[in-house]
């Protein structure tokens, strides 16, 4: 009998040599940790602690969803981040899809050494976004979002439904991080996949529009979709961000590239 999702956080210790590194992950909307959970113990496997909360709302009803507001998953995100800044040297932060726009957030708002990101949402450009404060109203949910894996027999255990006034919140989260990207200085590294149902490259033109201040690196996911920690790729995302990880570290005394640079850009 296979089991269900495990929709619980994931935390770890650290376990290595060297600096004190940490990571905290958060997982996309109306997803959970079992998405990611892969991912986090790569970066146990390495050494890292690891922090990822399950995000208010999640995990249990996409009603329960409904009732959240976006301030409270980045909240979470950021509870975790200071239990880990309080026991690490350096933390990264890291997350998939609207968990990547929370990793941002974290890394405008607090000192992080590195961000790494999966299929980020920094754009919803379904027309029927800017509505969603008043579709609410008279429409309480949509078809899922979830489950966007090229991979076959993979489960990423998202809600069935998606919660209207959640994807209000989710609009309005977006937006203001978006706004927020010159204020991040460590250096980004982001797993893109070239064909992606659910985030279309509006994301990644706001993304390099938005950071001014930090270089970034693009590697390219060619037998993937949005779920990618799930999925053909995950393998080359686990080994690539461990290994993104120590390089930072190595060279954290070094010059960082320059402002908004694309330092490198990979093709499958």
């Amino acid at each position: 009998m296979t089991s269900g999702p495990d929709h619980s956080p994931f935390s770890s210790a650290f376990s290595g040599e060297g600096p004190r590194a940490g990571v905290v992950l958060s997982h996309g909307f109306t997803g959970s940790p079992h998405g990611l959970r892969a991912w986090a113990s790569a970066f146990a496997d390495a050494g890292f602690a690891v922090r990822m909360p399950l995000l208010p709302g999640h995990g249990t009803t996409w009603q329960d969803l409904a009732r959240t507001r976006w301030q409270q998953w980045h909240g979470a995100l950021d509870d975790a981040f200071l239990e880990l800044d309080a026991e690490c040297d350096q933390v990264f932060a890291a997350g998939l899809s609207m968990g990547g726009a929370l990793a941002l957030r974290i890394a405008a708002t607090r000192s992080v050494a590195g961000v790494l990101l999966v299929n980020p949402c920094l754009m919803i450009d379904d027309p029927r976004a800017p509505l969603a404060g008043i579709l609410k109203l008279v429409l309480k949910s949509t078809p899922s979002i979830g489950n966007d894996i090229l991979k076959a027999g993979m489960e990423e255990g998202a809600y069935a439904r998606t919660p209207v006034a959640a994807a209000h919140e989710l609009n309005k989260m977006v937006r203001d991080t978006a706004r927020l990207l010159p204020r991040v200085t460590a250096p980004v590294q982001v797993y893109r996949s070239t064909v992606d149902h659910v985030v279309s490259d509006a994301s990644m033109n706001v993304l390099r529009r938005g950071l001014t201040h930090a270089p970034l690196e693009v590697v390219r996911l060619e037998n993937s979709y949005h779920v990618a920690t799930l999925d053909n790729d995950a393998d080359r995302i686990f080994e690539g961000s461990v290994d993104f990880i120590k390089r930072v570290l190595r060279d954290s005394a070094g010059r960082p590239a320059g402002p908004g640079q694309e330092v490198r850009s990979e093709q499958a």
